[in-house]
């Protein structure tokens, strides 16, 4: 074994994944990316002080929105030291400590967003199938008491999977499959008996990410239902204009994590560039888009925005 191999598997550091095959050309890369981080603050920033600012935004589709945005904007930031720490030729390791984390912090954001969907699929439900009674389901009250069940829920589920990583022996290569922390990729390191990790992290999964979306899926099969009951067709396509926002928020959540699970489990033969690519694309591609989806889609908020921009 060389002395390279060595130190990876006795250190208790772990070498970071960038672009495998294209390290001289960090520093071209690592431009888009800055950017994209750079419009990942700027944009949710924007939408959370649109929200705060603007009274007729005082709703519970915009506070649940104001949540969404907070969530990508942490998740953003969670990655942005070792993403453009390798990129920039700053950082190159990151401790076990560190790793377990921000692994922590990219799982338990994950589950926060899908939480965050699932509250939002709910508030669109109410509003289209019951509309006069929304105001009085949805009080100021509720949506804390949703807000602090999302927290516990995507905060206090992880520790004892988290935590564990801590007392596993890692003697395979410390060599990370992305510039970030992700649990599969430490326990793939292990040599200790990882069964405890597996099933629950299954379980997590199952019982977060696989349920909410089963229930924002059945959400839009009573949503389509009571639209389809409406006589108008000017007021079906009305109702269903209020659910495109929320729609393009769930696909570009899923998806990433649908693509990156298949590369891990089935893509093993595939070029680490690959898995490096849709890491990356997991990690900010929903908080890059869901700023512009918003803006775009929302006419209050996009009138707002352009008009803070204006005054800049």
């Amino acid at each position: 074994m060389s002395p390279i191999s060595i130190l990876n598997v006795s250190s208790s550091r772990f070498i970071l994944t960038g672009f495998p095959g294209l390290e001289v050309h960090y520093l071209w890369i690592s431009i888009p990316f800055s950017s994209i981080y750079a419009m990942v603050f700027l944009g949710n920033c924007m939408v959370l002080h649109v929200i705060r600012t603007e009274p007729s935004l005082h709703q519970p589709m915009f506070y649940f929105l104001a949540m969404l945005a907070l969530t990508d904007l942490c998740m953003g930031l969670s990655t942005m030291y070792t993403v453009l720490g390798v990129l920039w030729g700053i950082i190159r390791e990151i401790s076990l400590d560190s790793c377990i984390a921000q692994s922590y912090f990219i799982h338990g954001l994950s589950f926060m967003e899908s939480s965050v969907l699932l509250a939002m699929a709910f508030d669109r439900y109410i509003a289209i199938c019951n509309p006069l009674r929304y105001s009085s389901i949805l009080t100021n009250d509720k949506i804390m008491k949703i807000g602090v069940t999302i927290l516990c829920r995507s905060s206090l589920l992880i520790p004892p999977v988290i935590i564990r990583l801590k007392f596993l022996n890692y003697c395979h290569p410390h060599i990370l499959s992305h510039s970030f922390c992700l649990h599969q990729d430490l326990i793939r390191m292990a040599c200790s008996d990882i069964r405890f990790n597996s099933i629950y992290g299954l379980a997590l999964v199952i019982s977060n990410l696989l349920l909410d979306a089963v229930l924002i899926l059945i959400s839009y099969i009573m949503i389509l239902h009571a639209v389809l009951a409406i006589a108008s067709r000017e007021e079906r396509i009305k109702s269903l204009q209020t659910c495109v926002s929320h729609i393009c928020a769930v696909s570009v959540f899923y998806i990433p994590i649908i693509g990156l699970t298949m590369v891990h489990r089935f893509g093993k033969h595939l070029s680490p560039l690959v898995h490096v690519l849709m890491g990356n694309i997991y990690i900010l591609f929903p908080p890059l888009m869901n700023p512009i989806i918003y803006s775009i889609k929302t006419q209050q908020i996009r009138r707002r925005s352009f008009k803070q921009l204006l005054k800049c």
